[in-house]
Parts: structure tokens; sequence; C-alpha cells
């Protein structure tokens, strides 16, 4: 069983008498949907009702469709009385309003004493929180189900820390490593364009779609890079204003995708008037849009550098996710910190070397004149391996 400690969670959760909606939120492939059939056969075992519906179709529902499905499992439990019933909905932003429908139907069984339990999961995490904010606040637990890390990987499928770094954290495309070819079009066509038009484009007021894709693209290829607005704007063709391209960033963030990482600064408004630093939060997007084999990466040390170094990015954003610790960069006079780390008033300053030429020289010492650091962290060459450092808790640094 993958993601045990999460599914524990689940259960354990679904079992308390105090009823709150239990949200699964995370891109896809990360196991949403394993980990609600793992559910539904822990709840089967036990004889309980349980209700499974998901609105993952090219056509959308709507409230009609989601109110059907609760009735449904609300007469699953009455045919089961004493015994608590559970109600399972997959892909819940892809139907309109889908929030306010879920208050109303909740507040009722709530009012009329019907302790039905309910999952909700969703594969684009940017609208399930919208939606969980504007009308879900004090009825629901978020769980996030973030890409997978490295430890996973290794004990799931056995790779090795070189294959994690090239083929990245998505556990469906594991078994398709020795085929190349049919691995770069798992990800492109199953994976990335699957989010792109069906969770961020279908779901989202985009007007200019080419240029989102282009965005995407350009933030694989330099991703590992600080790269300002209008830097952008002169490598994408039909650039739209720095807003539109800042809005775009969100929404491939919200996605999974990639991220902008801001410049940390002591004071949030400085922050989020930075330059981002592009992220990609799963490595196999840089790889199978780079074209190059994985001994084409292993041959050329600022390609492996370059995609080493956002693996190690990927782990720190992805491992921060619904914890109080954020992940920033620094960057003054050309002395760089590739990586901070901040939790209250502990400051961790990380410098990635993996032999590649960076584009700025080592920023640790001007950083920490600036700021009052924790702790100093070498990873690669002579400092902490980069098998040891994937391997840590996020936490771990931070202790």
């Amino acid at each position: 069983m993958f993601k045990r400690e999460i599914y524990t969670n689940i259960v354990t959760r679904l079992q308390d008498q105090r009823r709150f909606i239990q949200v699964l939120a995370g891109p896809r492939q990360a196991g949403k949907t394993t980990l609600a059939r793992q559910v539904v056969e822990e709840w089967e075992k036990r004889e309980r009702p349980c209700h499974y519906a998901s609105a993952d179709e090219p056509a959308l529902k709507d409230r009609i469709w989601l109110e059907q499905q609760w009735e449904t499992a609300r007469i699953d439990k009455q045919t089961c009385k004493g015994r608590a019933g559970l109600l399972i909905l997959d892909e819940i932003q892809k139907i309109p309003g889908w929030s306010e429908t879920v208050k109303r139907l909740w507040d009722e069984d709530t009012f009329n004493q019907r302790p039905l339990h309910v999952m909700i999961l969703g594969s684009s995490p940017l609208m399930v929180q919208r939606g969980l904010t504007e009308s879900l606040a004090g009825r629901f637990e978020l769980i996030p189900v973030t890409h997978w890390l490295f430890p996973e990987m290794q004990k799931a499928f056995g790779w090795t820390v070189d294959q994690y770094i090239y083929y990245g954290g998505y556990p469906g495309a594991a078994p398709l490593i020795d085929n190349h070819q049919r691995w770069v079009r798992y990800i492109k066509d199953s994976l990335i364009e699957t989010t792109i038009s069906r969770d961020v484009l279908l779901m989202n007021q985009v007007n200019k779609p080419a240029l989102l894709r282009r965005l995407f693209e350009l933030g694989c290829n330099y991703s590992g890079r600080v790269l300002s607005y209008q830097k952008m704007t002169g490598q994408l063709q039909e650039a739209g204003n720095t807003t539109t391209l800042a809005h775009y960033l969100d929404l491939l963030h919200g996605a999974g995708l990639m991220v902008g990482l801001q410049k940390y600064a002591g004071q949030k408004v400085r922050r989020r008037a930075s330059s981002p630093k592009l992220q990609v939060l799963n490595t196999a997007l840089m790889s199978a849009m780079s074209g190059l084999a994985p001994d084409e990466f292993r041959a050329s040390p600022e390609h492996w550098g370059r995609l080493a170094e956002s693996a190690v990015g990927a782990t720190l954003v992805n491992g921060a996710i619904a914890t109080d610790i954020e992940v920033y960069y620094w960057l003054h006079c050309n002395r760089e910190v590739d990586f901070v780390l901040s939790r209250g008033n502990k400051l961790v300053a990380i410098e990635v070397k993996t032999g590649r030429r960076s584009s700025g020289l080592p920023g640790i010492e001007a950083f920490s004149k600036r700021f009052k650091v924790t702790r100093k962290l070498l990873v690669g060459q002579s400092g902490i391996t980069l098998e040891d450092f994937l391997n840590m808790p996020l936490e771990h640094w931070l202790g």
C-alpha cells in the first residue's frame, strides 16, 4: 500500500464521531483515486454502505448530477440501518457551483442527523480550494496529495536517485521507462495535455491559451532560473502583459505543474514584487519536454545539473505543501542562494552544487550578512549527497 500515512489519516478521520468533509486535493497521477479505492475496500470489509462517483468525463456534470449521487448514498445508508455510509465524489471541480450544492446537502444531513460521511477528490487544487473557502468554511478538512517523492518511488519501484531525477514522480508512468518514446508520449499526452486542457483551460477563463502553453514550455526549459516577466515577454510569442503572465503562472501552479518561487526579502510586499524563479513540480515534465534521452542528459553537466537542481526544488515545494514552511530563492548583485526555507524565525539557506556552470555566484555568505540564518546547507559534491537530501523529510532541515 502506497502513501500509507495518508490512508491511515483518512480512515482515522472517517471513524471520528466529529463529522467533517474529507477533501483530497492534488495533481493528476498523485494517487487520489487509488487512495479512495483503498478506503472503499476497507469500508466494505466492515459491511458499511459506500457510493463512489466521478465527474471526470468529457461532458461537464451539473448540480443535478451531484444531488443524484448524494441521494443515492443516502438511500444506501438507509438500507443498512445503524451503519455509517460513505459518499466519495471524484473530480469535484468539474461541477460548476459544486461547493454551494455540497454545503446545502451537507447542512441538510447535519440538521436531520443523517451521519453520512463524505470524501471529495479534486485534481485541480486551486479550483478545489476556491470552492472550499467560498462556501464550506468550518465543514472540511484538507488532505493534500502531492507528487511522489524519491522515497516513495524508490520503495514502490526500486528506483535509483538518477532514475528519479530524470523520470520524476509519476507512478503510472514508471512501468514505461524501458520504452523511452512510449514514456515521453504518456507524459505529454496523458498528463501534460490532459492537465492543461481539462484542469486549466476548461475550468478557468484563459483569453490566450496559446500563450499559457508557451509559458509552460518556457518554464520547463528554464526551470531553476530566475526570469523577470519582462524577459519572459521577450521569449514568448503573442506575449501579454506581466499581469497576464503572472496569472497564468498561478494557474499552472494550481494545476500542479510548476511554480514561480519568490525572492526572500524579509518583507512580503517586496517578495511579491520580485522576479520569479521558475520551478517545475515534477522533473518528468522537464525531461519529456526536452527531447533528450537519459544518457544524453547525463552526458551534459549543464543539462543534468539543472535537472538535479530542479529535483531538489520540486522536493522542497511539494514537501512544504500544507505546512507552515515557505520556499524562496535569493539573488542580489549576482550572488545567489538556490533555495531558502522559512518557518517562523528559522531560515535555512541551501546551495545545490551539481557540477554545472552556475549563472550566479554562491551567495550564502552575503545572504547571512543580511539575515539571521539558522542553517547553511550544501547539497551535492562535497556536501550532503543528493540521495541523502531527497530521502529526508523537509522538517528535518528545520529541526
